[in-house]
C-alpha cells in the first residue's frame, strides 16, 4: 500500500536541478509528438513557477499540445497555471493585456489594504499583516506566507473591506506572466508585437520555442530557418543566414535575454528561468527544440542529446544578458558553452536530414551551402565572444 508521491517540500526547488525535478510538474501529458523538443522546457517552468503561472499562448504547435479540446496537460490544482490561446500575430500583445490587468487588480488590493490600516472594525494583528504585505507586496515567498495567515483572518471579519480583499484572494501573491509560442511566431508573424512589448519595460517573460521552421503548419521556412535548412518555400536550401533574435532584444539594454538547451546544460536552462523570472522587466529565453520536422537520423528519442551535439559542435550557443548585473558594475552578458568542436559541425548536419536531403538533390550546392552553415555559426559565436569580454 506505498504510495510514492511529489515532494515539493523536502527541499528548496530552485536551489539546482535535482531539487526541482522533486516537485510536480503542473503541464503533465500533453500529447505533442514522441521527443517533441519543447515540451520539456515548459515542463519544468510548471515546476518553478506553475502555482502562480499564467501563460498566453500563441497558435501553433504548443498551442494544440496544450489545449486540444476537451484535455489540456496543464494540470489543475486551485492557483495556477492559468493558460489562455491567443491568434498567431497578437500573442504578445494578448500577454501584455494579461499582465496589465493582473497588476491593475493588484492596485485594488493595495488601495483596500491601505483602506483597511484605518478601518475600526480590522483587528491590530490583521492591520499588521496588512502593512506587511504592502511593504512587500511583490516579494513572492513573503506575500505567500501573508497569504495563508490574512485570508482565514479576513474571512471571519465580516467588514466591507475585508469582504471584498476575499474576492481579490488570488490576487495576494505576484503572477508570473508567461508568453509562449514558436519561432514562426516570435521571429515572423508576431514579431512586431513580441517588439513591442519587449519595449514597454513591462515585466513579462517570453519563451521562444525555436524549432527553427514552421513545424505546425508542414514545416515552412521562417527567419529562424538557418543557412543550407531545406524546409517548404527553401527546397533548394535556404540562402541566408538565420535572424538573431537574442541580439536584436539585447540592443534595448533592459530586456532579460537567455538562449538555452536543455539537452546541452541543464543548469544554464534553470539559471535562466530563475533569473528572467527575478528580473523586473521583460524577460525573452530562446529555446532550442528539436522537431520531426528536422528528421533526427537517431530518431526523436535522442532530441536531447541532439540539442547536447548542437552545442557541443557550435551550431547553437548558450548566453544570459542579465542587465541587473550592470548596476553591480559587472558585464551583463555571459557566455555559457564552450569552445566548440568544429570538426563535429558537418556530420551534425549530416545527422539530421533537413540538411542531409540537400545533399541528394543539389549536391554541388549543398557543400557551399553547408560551409556557409559553418561560416554563420562561427560568425554568431565571434559575435558573443566580443559581448563577453
Amino acid at each position: 500500500n506505498t504510495h510514492v508521491g511529489y515532494k515539493d517540500d523536502i527541499a528548496p526547488k530552485a536551489q539546482n536541478v535535482k531539487n526541482s525535478q522533486f516537485s510536480q510538474p503542473l503541464f503533465e501529458f500533453s500529447g505533442a509528438c514522441a521527443g517533441c523538443g519543447e515540451t520539456p522546457y515548459i515542463k519544468a517552468i510548471t515546476q518553478l513557477f506553475g502555482d502562480r503561472m499564467i501563460v498566453a499562448n500563441a497558435t501553433g504547435c504548443s498551442s494544440i499540445y496544450s489545449g486540444s479540446f476537451p484535455a489540456s496537460p496543464y494540470c489543475k490544482n486551485g492557483k495556477g497555471p492559468a493558460w489562455a490561446n491567443s491568434l498567431f500575430e497578437d500573442n504578445a500583445e494578448f500577454g501584455l493585456g494579461l499582465r496589465l490587468g493582473s497588476q491593475r487588480l493588484r492596485e485594488t488590493v493595495a488601495k483596500l489594504m491601505a483602506d483597511g490600516l484605518e478601518c475600526n472594525c480590522c483587528s491590530a494583528e490583521l492591520k499588521a499583516l496588512f502593512a506587511e504585505w504592502l511593504s512587500n507586496k511583490e516579494n513572492v515567498e513573503k506575500t505567500k506566507e501573508i497569504a495563508e495567515k490574512i485570508v482565514p483572518m479576513m474571512k471571519e471579519c465580516n467588514c466591507d473591506i475585508c469582504q471584498q480583499l476575499l474576492e481579490y484572494k488570488d490576487l495576494l501573491v505576484p503572477r508570473s506572466q508567461w508568453i509562449i509560442g514558436g519561432d514562426g511566431w516570435a521571429y515572423d508573424i508576431g514579431y512586431g508585437g513580441l517588439d513591442h512589448v519587449l519595449a514597454s519595460g513591462e515585466n513579462v517573460n517570453v519563451l521562444v520555442l525555436d524549432t527553427e521552421v514552421y513545424s505546425n503548419t508542414g514545416g515552412q521556412s521562417s527567419k529562424s530557418t538557418p543557412a543550407g535548412a531545406v524546409a517548404k518555400f527553401a527546397t533548394s536550401g535556404k540562402k541566408i543566414r538565420k535572424k538573431d533574435l537574442g541580439m536584436m532584444a539585447m540592443s534595448y539594454g533592459y530586456v532579460y535575454v537567455a538562449q538555452v538547451a536543455m539537452g546541452a546544460s541543464q543548469a544554464q536552462f534553470l539559471n535562466a528561468i530563475k533569473e528572467a523570472e527575478a528580473h523586473n522587466g521583460p524577460s525573452l529565453i530562446i529555446a532550442y527544440a528539436p522537431c520531426i520536422n528536422h528528421g533526427l537520423k537517431a530518431g526523436m528519442g535522442h532530441s536531447q542529446k541532439e540539442e547536447k551535439n548542437a552545442v557541443e559542435c557550435g551550431y547553437w550557443h548558450l548566453y544570459r544578458f542579465n542587465p541587473d548585473l550592470e548596476a553591480e558594475g559587472k558585464n551583463p552578458f555571459t557566455l555559457d558553452s564552450k569552445e566548440p568542436d568544429w570538426s563535429k559541425f558537418q556530420d551534425y548536419l549530416k545527422g539530421e536530414v533537413r540538411f542531409a536531403s540537400l545533399s541528394k538533390t543539389f549536391p554541388n550546392e549543398a557543400a557551399e551551402l553547408f560551409k556557409l552553415t559553418e561560416e554563420f555559426a562561427k560568425l554568431r559565436l565571434d559575435s558573443y565572444k566580443r559581448l563577453a569580454k
